[in-house]
């Protein structure tokens, strides 16, 4: 998107503000489809959780993709949109068995990841089918901190602990109708998330009367000029010949599942503050916007990397920059940065802000969330407005301490 539409959009809808492109998540989309085309069912599965609003999960039904959710509120948001239930899959961690019966009496996906619940569910719902995470014990991705393949997370089915899984399903006569795995965000080796997928299959072959399997995802792209990104037509090519030699020797056609969140929109999204004030100090220059990690907390959570332009001043000299928030905390969004120079007023754009952004806002320091604004067809829409003073009273109880 040009920097002269994203200058319009902020000053017409105010800042700070969400900006996202659907034609840049189309193509992300379309992407994942076309790299499987070999496979003869495929479907993508968008994790709610990257960006959550009620519009774009319209958009992803529309695309006739399903919804991977971590919630119950997630799932009625699906249900919301207008995603029909069985095309939900309900993949939590930590909640309670009741939590997983609300949602199983939708009619969704269950989708188990440790084996007390497992062996719970199955005792009372043996006639619900329900699908397995497993933990291969791979780290696919790079940061430790988006990583949850590794041996001591808490996520998933230790590999180790199959034996007991089928000995659940034997005493419980349950039906296992689906294997998943999620080595976590930033997959940077196709060769490293084909070995994971290997021992999915290994597991996969020890169930039989499977519906599908479910390879999570995490697949990386970039966020800044010359990173590097997951190569998904190439790992198309080699996970849909092994797939589809899996499903022959299985003896069935299985449907390969994906649950992307942040390929699907990452990129589309852009996050628009403006500057409030310039402060030199003896070894920096701070650029301060109307904004922080209530509504951006990504760098400062996962020394996540977000580029920044001064879209009101394409053609100024660079000069190093530390771009800080308004929040009474350290809220750096980054360190000496060469951005075109910046004067009170001008409006910055952080790229890659379309996952895990405004979906981690919070409202600290009593600060408002801002608005988001879809582009759709080549028109903006105002999708969320901002929130007012009411809405930080909305639930507040006042009681008379006279």
């Amino acid at each position: 998107m040009d920097s002269k539409t994203l200058v319009e959009l902020a000053n017409k809808y105010g800042s700070p503000l969400y900006v996202y492109d659907t034609e840049k998540i189309s193509s992300q989309y379309n992407r994942i489809i076309n790299a499987f085309s070999k496979v003869k069912s495929v479907k993508i599965n968008y994790a709610v959780k990257a960006l959550s609003n009620i519009n774009i999960l319209k958009l992803f039904k529309q695309f006739e993709s399903g919804l991977d959710t971590v919630s119950f509120q997630e799932v009625q948001l699906g249900l919301a949109a207008g995603v029909a239930p069985e095309n939900i899959i309900f993949t939590p961690n930590g909640v309670s068995l009741e939590e997983i019966e609300e949602v199983a009496k939708l009619g969704v996906q269950i989708n188990i990841d440790n084996l007390s619940i497992l062996e719970l569910f199955g005792q009372k719902h043996p006639e619900i089918p329900v699908c397995v995470r497993i933990n291969p014990h791979v780290m696919a991705g790079g940061n430790s901190k988006i990583s949850v393949g590794h041996i001591d997370s808490k996520f998933g089915i230790s590999i180790y602990q199959v034996p007991h899984i089928k000995r659940v399903v034997e005493n419980t006569g349950m039906h296992i109708n689906g294997i998943h795995m999620h080595t976590g965000s930033d997959i940077l080796d196709i060769d490293t998330f084909i070995r994971a997928s290997e021992i999915l299959f290994d597991v996969a072959t020890q169930f039989e009367n499977l519906d599908f399997i479910d390879f999570g995802s995490g697949f990386k792209v970039p966020y800044k000029e010359g990173d590097i990104s997951t190569d998904i037509e190439q790992l198309g090519k080699q996970l849909s010949k092994r797939f589809n030699q899996f499903c022959k020797d299985y003896g069935k056609d299985l449907t390969l599942m994906f649950e992307p969140g942040k390929f699907l929109v990452s990129e589309s999204g852009y996050f628009l503050a403006k500057v409030n004030v310039i402060k030199q100090t003896t070894s920096t220059v701070f650029a301060g916007v109307d904004s922080g990690f209530n509504h951006l907390v990504r760098p400062m959570m996962y020394d996540a990397y977000h580029h920044i332009t001064n879209i009101s001043n394409l053609t100024g000299r660079e000069r190093y920059y530390s771009v800080v928030g308004y929040i009474c905390e350290t809220d750096t969004f980054g360190t000496n940065r060469r951005i075109n120079e910046i004067t009170e007023g001008d409006v910055l754009c952080f790229h890659n802000a379309g996952a895990y952004c405004f979906s981690m806002a919070s409202n600290y320091n009593s600060r408002y969330k801002p608005a988001e604004v879809m582009i759709y067809n080549g028109q903006d829409y105002l999708i969320r407005e901002r929130e007012t003073f009411q809405d930080i009273l909305k639930n507040q109880v006042t009681i008379d301490i006279s």
